[in-house]
């Protein structure tokens, strides 16, 4: 049984019908191999694939590796670096390559920087008839100017019959370029369409652009991956936020296709249908997961639905032919901004089912308690600042934000469990700060630069490092998406020096995702802890964990060699520049395989 794809399956379900390990055995796990890459980088946030026997992996400098599944033997290794005189993007992740097969060649794509590499999945050598000796640049055909940004993959491509259909990673900041959807032909490298994200002069969309703020807008780039129905032959497209992300006074309008789910034919790349999610966005509120594809009862029949997790802590599900909302959504007020020019709509869709996984706004009733000093800390910090409910735009003295510009949800995204129709996502109760400034007069004369700028990623903290709200700051979540309730929620991770003190089940922030299997397991790694865990899919109890290397930042992966499961996760620890933690664990280099003993 492989893992044939970064969560899992094309479908990005997270879900596997392995159940040699299970309830009544997942304590006995013990480790059955750890391979070092040997190199260094800021973390690893890739999810293994497994092919047959062989593992298929990127180091924390994006070195493609491949493994003897049932060992964790080196069978080779790809450096991009020796390739293109490639540079070396220190602060640049991958979440995963992606396998390629027509029966007789086998292909593995890779991201790296700018790059997209075509090797061959036996060998490791590059495929020189694939784009230009091997790779293709992905910031050329992106605009038609030479602007100097910056474009990369962090999730990898996914495969439709004969194309590798990508989405870039671009800043979300003033100098970008509109991130477009584009299938490439697998052998070739050739572009076979390009769906525009912002879309064009008389292309559908266009009008919710004011003026010509679709010439010097970026941004709305599919950077959390995608999902692909093969049977009727759709790809399921979440964009990003537009750039610039935090003050669109410049761009009045709802601004497709930022923000939003698209429905597109996988063959040709049309629209078949899309549901926008944050109109005008100005909270950096990407659509940060690839959907999960679904099975769900609604109405009395099984139903095919796509289901997308959100920063915000909302699922939205569709139909995955029409874009029906299987639950109603309602168009609801939220609060208005006062910086000068920026005219946030006036409304935002809210879906009536399910409940939202993670808080969301801040008031003083919200303030930590976890210890006098901390809340006494907190308190004087937010009498300087705006409070307000979800979608409370930023300001000049400073907006909390919760959830935060990590969430709620991010990139590790949710798994489903086609058994019970459950969906189980982790999730951040992490707020930030969104503060604006006037752009400084000698940048605001530069084409596309906003009149606002805001002043950086702030988290809101105390005087500890410890996140202003009373726990849990961080949760696993077992959510019904039949019924459209959440079934279950319990704290993920703790902080050891807290607990010492009697400060318990506290939750840490977290990145890195779940899966689910058929012996009743939901496997999670991502906490500040160094833990990974196994639990109680039934009731979210803790039936396992064991101490990483390093933080597990990543999908952890699961499959069977020779009749035996197997179990895998990276711990890489580290962090990423945007999601920094005064307790954040060390960088590592380690990818560890667990099983049940001989």
């Amino acid at each position: 049984m492989s893992w044939s794809a970064w969560g899992g399956d094309s479908h990005h379900t997270g879900y596997s019908s392995l159940d040699q390990i299970n309830r009544s055995n997942v304590n006995e796990l013990e480790v059955a191999w750890k391979y070092r890459t040997g190199d260094e980088g800021p973390t690893i946030e890739c999810n293994p694939i497994v092919i047959g026997d062989v593992m298929y992996i990127t180091s924390p400098d994006l070195k493609v590796i491949a493994l003897d599944a049932e060992s964790g033997s080196e069978k080779w290794r790809f450096d991009p670096y020796k390739h293109f005189d490639t540079p070396k993007y220190w602060h640049h992740v991958n979440r995963a390559v992606t396998y390629w097969t027509d029966g007789k060649e086998e292909r593995i794509f890779a991201p790296v920087g700018p790059y997209l590499y075509a090797l061959d999945a036996n060998t490791g050598q590059v495929d020189e008839t694939f784009g230009e000796e091997g790779a293709i640049d992905l910031r050329h055909g992106l605009v038609d100017d030479k602007r100097d940004v910056s474009v990369k993959m962090t999730s990898p491509g996914i495969i439709y019959k004969d194309l590798i259909i990508v989405g870039p990673n671009v800043p979300e900041s003033h100098t970008s370029v509109p991130g477009h959807v584009r299938a490439f032909d697998v052998r070739t490298g050739e572009q076979e369409w390009i769906f525009h994200t912002i879309p064009q002069p008389g292309e559908f969309g266009h009008d919710t652009w004011e003026g010509d703020s679709w010439k010097r807008a970026g941004g709305a780039n599919p950077w959390a991956g995608m999902s692909v129905d093969e049977e009727r032959g759709i790809v399921y497209v979440p964009t990003g936020a537009t750039a610039y992300d935090f003050y669109g006074g410049d761009r009045e309008g709802k601004n497709l296709f930022a923000n939003t789910l698209l429905a597109l034919e996988a063959e040709t790349g049309e629209r078949i249908w899309h549901q926008q999610l944050v109109h005008h966005g100005i909270w950096d509120y990407d659509l940060p997961a690839p959907p999960n594809l679904v099975t769900v009862d609604h109405r009395g029949k099984p139903t095919d639905a796509v289901a997308q997790i959100t920063k915000t802590g909302y699922v939205y599900l569709f139909n995955r032919e029409t874009g029906e909302s299987i639950f109603p959504i309602e168009e609801r007020k939220v609060p208005a901004s006062e910086i000068p020019g920026e005219e946030a709509w006036p409304t935002q869709p809210i879906p009536t089912k399910p409940p939202s996984f993670a808080r969301q706004g801040f008031t003083e009733e919200d303030i930590t308690d976890i210890s006098p000093e901390a809340r006494s800390y907190v308190k004087e910090v937010l009498d300087t600042l705006k409070t307000g409910p979800l979608f409370t735009p930023g300001s000049f003295k400073g907006s909390v934000m919760l959830p935060g510009y990590l969430g709620g949800g991010n990139w590790s995204g949710a798994a489903f469990d086609p058994e019970t129709d459950r969906l189980y996502v982790n999730a951040n109760n992490v707020p930030t700060i969104l503060q604006i400034k006037k752009a400084p007069d000698s940048l605001r004369s530069e084409p596309g630069y906003p009149d606002y700028v805001s002043t950086g990623y702030h988290k809101l903290l105390d005087q500890d490092g410890y996140p202003a709200v009373k726990p849990p700051w961080g949760t696993l979540n077992a959510i019904d998406l039949s019924k459209g309730e959440i079934v279950w929620q319990v704290p993920l991770g703790f902080y050891p020096e807290l607990a010492d003190k009697g400060i318990k089940n506290t939750g840490t922030m977290n990145l890195g995702g779940a899966i689910v299997t058929k012996g009743g397991l939901v496997f999670i790694g991502s906490t500040l802890d160094k833990k990974f865990r196994a639990f109680d899919k039934e009731t979210g109890e803790v039936l396992w964990e064991t101490t990483l290397p390093t933080g597990g930042r990543s999908l952890p992966a699961t499959y069977e060699v020779e009749g035996k499961q197997y179990v895998v996760i990276a711990a890489g620890g580290g962090v990423g520049s945007r999601s920094a933690h005064p307790h954040e664990t060390p960088p590592g280099n380690t990818y560890v395989a667990f099983a049940l003993p001989e």
